[in-house]
């Protein structure tokens, strides 16, 4: 098992992975990444996304999309992971896992204060593999996000609703 930074040569298949993923999560509809958004914000001039692969047998088993967070409560960085994903076949091998350690090695060796995500309320077996490396879910708190029409209005100065 390797686990190792991505590369531009990787992101084609990163790409599939995130394909993979929004079928399980049931969003396929809402993917519109492409490889080339995917390798300019990766790979491009100054890249605010990272990304580890796993490998296996020499092919992308799976991976981790994270960027560097901030909390105002520790005054530290931390890292937010935006995906973990590790094709069906492979899961149980200890790649997951592998992926994850690599983050906190990261997060330990930066003095960085969290390593966090967010996890589907119905993905069971997700929540059952992080509270097993000893993730303790934030149930207070509720994502909220904005998109599209509101987002453009909000930067537009429009008036609330």
């Amino acid at each position: 098992m390797s686990i190792r930074p991505a590369r531009p040569a990787d992101v084609a298949e990163l790409r599939r992975l995130v394909g993979e993923l929004a079928e399980y999560e049931r969003s396929a509809d809402q993917v519109l990444m492409t490889e080339d958004d995917l390798r300019r914000s990766l790979f491009g001039d100054q890249p605010a996304v990272f990304a580890h692969v796993a490998e296996h047998e020499g092919a992308v088993a799976g991976f981790a999309l994270w960027f560097v967070n901030y909390s105002t409560w520790t005054g530290r960085h931390g890292i937010y992971l935006e995906d973990l994903y590790v094709s069906p076949e492979l899961r149980g091998h200890g790649y997951g896992r592998a992926l994850l350690t690599e983050l906190a090695r990261i997060c330990v060796e930066r003095s960085y204060g969290r390593l966090e995500w967010s996890v589907l309320d119905w993905n069971e077996p997700a929540i059952g593999f992080y509270e097993s490396l000893g993730a303790v879910a934030m149930d207070e708190w509720t994502v909220h996000r904005m998109t599209g029409p509101a987002l453009s209005a909000l930067a537009d100065g429009v008036p609330d609703r």
